[in-house]
C-alpha cells in the first residue's frame, strides 16, 4: 500500500474519478455539461438557469447513471449542436439533442421509450432556477391552458408546491434582461428544493398529485422539450470578474456562537468505547444519543449510552423515536422509567412519532399518528426534569409541512442533508446557500422558541422517502448516500465550517453535526465499507478539527462577517482571549486568494490536503500548524479550513 494518501483522498475520501464538466459556448451563452445534461447556464456571465436534466428515477426516488453513449459535437463561436443517444439499466432508451446560440436561446430535448414494462416515480425533465438574487423576485408564469400570471419566486420556503400547471417562467436575471424557460410535452409544477437544502427552485415533470410510483408502458414514448428564450435590453453589462475578499465587522449585538455537539446511535457504541479519549478531546457540547426500539434498542442500549456520556464528560440528550401508534404512552413511560433508574442522565429529551419519520408527499392522505400534544403531554410527566424538544427527526421538509404545537416544547428539532436530490461535489456544497432562508422560514412560525439542527451530516442517517439511505459499496459520491465518503476528506470539514457559519448567523440555539465514528463520524473505526487509507492507518478525519475548534467557541460573541464570494467562502468569527477567533473555509476545489479587510495581525493555521497525514493523527493540528499572518491575502488551497486568531486594536 501506498505510504501516502492520494490527492481525491485527502479531499473527498475515495479515489473515485469524476467527469471535469465541459464547457460549451456560443458567444456570452455558456452552459457547463456533465454527464448529458447541462449546469450553471449562463449569459454574459449572469446564471439564468441553475440547471435543465433529463433524468429517470426509481421507485425510491433514487436517480439512475445512464449510461451515454459517444457525444456527436458540432460547435462554432456562435453557436452550438450536441446529440447522445442513454440506455438507463436496459429498460429504458433515449435520446437527447441540445442546441444553442449567441443571442442566449437554448433548447434540449429528450424523446425516450421503455424497452419492457419500467417501474419508476419520474421520468422526464427537471429545471432549476437559483436561488440567490430569485428568491422573492417577481415573475410571469403561463400554465398548460394559456393563462398567464403575475407572480413570485417564495421568498420563505414553501411547504408546498409554489407554482404547479406550468407550461413556461419568465424571470429576469440582468437588469433589463429576461429569460423564459419553456417545458413541453407534458404537465410541470414546481417545489421548493429549499426544504431539502439545495440551492434551487425545482420545476419537474408529472404532478405528485398523480399516483406514484408508475409504470411506463413497453413502447410508451416519452417526448419532452425545454428552451430557454433571451428578451430585453441591458445598456451596461457589468465586469463578471469575482474576487474573494472578506470584511470583518463589528460585534453582532445579542448573539453568540451556539453549542455544537455530535451524535451517537447505539451500533456505534463499540467504536465510541475505542476513541473515548480521542472524542472528549474534541470537547463536543453534548452528544445526541438516538433510541429507536423498533429496531431492538432496549434500556441496556441506554445504560451503556449513559455510561459513555460520564466517560466523554459533556451533555447528554436523548432523541427517542416512539414505536407505536396506539400504545405511545405506555412506551413514553417505560423508557422515562428506565432512564429514572439510571439517575436521568439525559438533561435534553426529543421525542418524535415514528410515522413522522416517513414523508407525506403533498395531497397524500397522513398516515395514522399519535397527536404530537398528547406525546408532549406525557413525554412531560415521564421526563420531569429534562428539557422537550420536538419536532422532526427527519428533514427541515417535514417540519415546514407538519408544524408541531409549540406551547409544550423548550425548542424545536430538525435535521438536514447535503446530497438528497444530487451527489456531486458542487451540489453538496451549493446547499448552504440555503440554510439562511430555512432559518428565515423556521423563525417565522416558531414564534419566540429556540431551535436545533442535528444530527446532520453530508450523508443521509435516515430516509423519509425510501426503505433506506443508498447503499454505497463502491465508495463513490451520490446522492441519498447513507455512507458519504467526503465526510472522510477536507471537504467535510469545509462543509462543516460552512454549515455553522450559516445557521450561527441565523439564529440557531443550538446545532448537531455528524457523529462520533461511523458513516457519519469525525474518527475513525473498522466498518463494513471502505475507508481508503484510513483502513491501514487508522487516525482521525479532518472534519474533527474544524469540530473541535468551533465547538470551543461555545457562548463567545458572533462578529458581523461580509463576504464578496459566500458560495466560494464561508466564515465565523467570534470574540475570543481578548481577541478575534476567525475560521475560513473555501468551498472549492480551486484555491482562492481572499483579501481581509482591515489588514489584520496575528496568527494563522491553514488545514488543507498537504497537512492531511498530520492531521489525521494529530489532534492539536491546529496549533502545530499555527504561524504568523504575512499579509492582508489569505491563500486556500481547494477545500482547506483556516483558523486565525487575530488583535483587536
Amino acid at each position: 500500500m501506498p505510504s501516502t494518501a492520494s490527492e481525491s483522498v485527502r479531499l473527498y475520501g475515495t479515489d473515485e474519478t469524476v467527469e471535469t464538466p465541459r464547457i460549451i459556448r456560443a458567444g456570452p451563452l455558456t452552459a457547463e455539461l456533465e454527464a448529458g445534461n447541462l449546469r450553471h447556464i449562463r449569459y454574459h456571465g449572469s446564471e439564468m438557469i441553475r440547471a435543465i436534466s433529463f433524468i429517470v428515477r426509481d421507485k425510491n426516488w433514487g436517480t439512475y447513471a445512464p449510461q451515454i453513449f459517444p457525444f456527436d459535437f458540432q460547435e462554432s463561436s456562435n453557436s452550438f449542436r450536441i446529440s447522445y443517444e442513454a440506455s438507463v439499466e436496459g429498460e429504458f432508451r433515449y435520446s437527447a439533442v441540445i442546441t444553442g446560440d449567441a443571442n442566449g436561446s437554448l433548447s434540449f430535448s429528450g424523446k425516450g421509450n421503455a424497452i419492457s414494462d419500467f417501474l419508476t416515480n419520474r421520468t422526464g425533465f427537471v429545471v432549476l432556477h437559483p436561488i440567490e438574487g430569485v428568491a422573492g423576485a417577481a415573475c410571469t408564469v403561463e400554465h398548460v391552458d394559456g393563462s398567464v400570471e403575475e407572480t413570485k419566486f417564495p421568498l420563505l420556503i414553501d411547504p408546498v408546491q409554489p407554482m404547479r400547471a406550468l407550461r413556461a417562467i419568465t424571470h429576469e436575471f440582468l437588469p433589463g434582461l429576461k429569460v423564459t424557460c419553456r417545458m413541453e410535452g407534458d404537465t410541470f409544477e414546481m417545489e421548493d428544493q429549499r426544504n431539502w437544502t439545495d440551492a434551487s427552485y425545482k420545476t419537474y415533470v408529472r404532478p405528485l398529485a398523480l399516483p406514484w410510483p408508475y409504470t411506463i408502458a413497453q413502447g410508451e414514448v416519452i417526448d419532452q422539450k425545454v428552451t430557454l428564450t433571451v428578451s430585453g435590453l441591458a445598456h451596461d453589462i457589468e465586469s463578471t470578474e469575482r474576487r474573494a475578499s472578506l470584511t470583518i465587522g463589528q460585534p453582532i449585538s445579542g448573539s453568540s456562537m451556539p453549542p455544537l455537539g455530535i451524535g451517537l446511535h447505539p451500533k456505534d457504541a463499540g467504536a465510541i468505547e475505542q476513541n473515548v479519549g480521542t472524542i472528549k478531546t474534541a470537547g463536543p457540547s453534548h452528544i445526541i444519543c438516538h433510541y429507536d426500539p423498533r429496531f431492538g434498542h432496549n434500556p441496556a442500549d441506554l445504560t451503556r449510552l449513559a455510561a459513555l456520556g460520564e466517560k466523554i464528560g459533556t451533555d447528554l440528550w436523548l432523541e427517542f423515536v416512539l414505536p407505536s401508534v396506539e400504545n405511545f404512552e405506555n412506551d413514553i413511560s417505560e423508557v422515562g422509567r428506565a432512564v429514572a433508574d439510571l439517575g436521568n442522565p439525559f438533561s435534553t429529551v426529543m421525542v418524535s412519532p415514528a410515522p413522522d419519520l416517513k414523508c407525506t408527499l403533498p395531497g397524500s392522505p397522513w398516515p395514522p399518528c399519535p397527536p404530537l400534544d398528547a406525546c408532549y403531554q406525557a413525554a412531560r410527566k415521564a421526563f420531569p426534569n429534562s428539557r422537550l424538544g420536538g419536532g422532526m427527526f427527519s428533514f427541515f421538509t417535514e417540519l415546514n409541512r407538519k408544524r408541531p404545537p409549540l406551547e409544550l416544547l423548550d425548542f424545536v428539532t430538525f435535521t438536514t442533508v447535503a446530497i438528497f436530490h444530487a451527489g456531486d461535489d458542487r451540489s453538496a456544497m451549493e446547499g448552504l446557500e440555503s440554510l439562511p432562508y430555512i432559518a428565515k422560514t423556521v423563525g417565522s412560525f416558531i414564534a419566540d422558541k429556540p431551535y436545533h439542527v442535528g444530527p446532520s451530516a453530508i450523508g443521509l442517517r435516515m430516509n423519509p422517502y425510501g426503505e433506506a439511505p443508498m447503499p454505497n459499496p463502491g465508495n463513490i459520491r451520490q446522492a441519498m448516500n447513507g455512507m458519504d465518503p467526503r465526510q472522510r476528506g477536507l471537504f467535510a470539514a469545509a462543509w462543516s465550517v460552512g454549515f455553522v457559519a450559516r445557521f450561527a448567523k441565523g439564529g440557531a440555539s443550538a446545532l448537531t453535526l455528524g457523529s462520533g465514528t461511523g458513516e457519519f463520524g469525525i474518527a475513525y473505526a473498522k466498518a463494513d465499507y471502505p475507508q481508503p487509507w484510513f483502513d491501514e492507518n487508522g487516525g482521525i478525519y479532518p472534519v474533527y478539527h474544524a469540530i473541535k475548534g468551533l465547538a470551543h467557541l461555545r457562548g463567545t460573541p458572533l462578529i458581523d462577517i461580509q463576504i464578496s464570494t459566500p458560495d466560494e467562502v464561508q466564515a465565523i468569527a467570534t470574540q475570543h482571549d481578548g481577541g478575534i477567533e476567525l475560521w475560513v473555509a473555501n468551498l472549492t476545489d480551486q484555491t482562492k486568494s481572499v483579501q481581509l479587510t482591515p489588514k489584520p495581525t496575528g496568527n494563522v493555521s491553514i488545514l488543507s490536503a498537504a497537512e492531511f497525514e498530520g492531521a489525521t493523527k494529530d489532534l492539536a493540528v491546529m496549533e502545530s500548524l499555527e504561524r504568523k499572518l504575512g499579509d492582508e491575502h489569505l491563500v486556500l488551497p481547494p477545500y482547506a479550513v483556516a483558523r486565525l486568531r487575530l488583535a483587536t486594536e
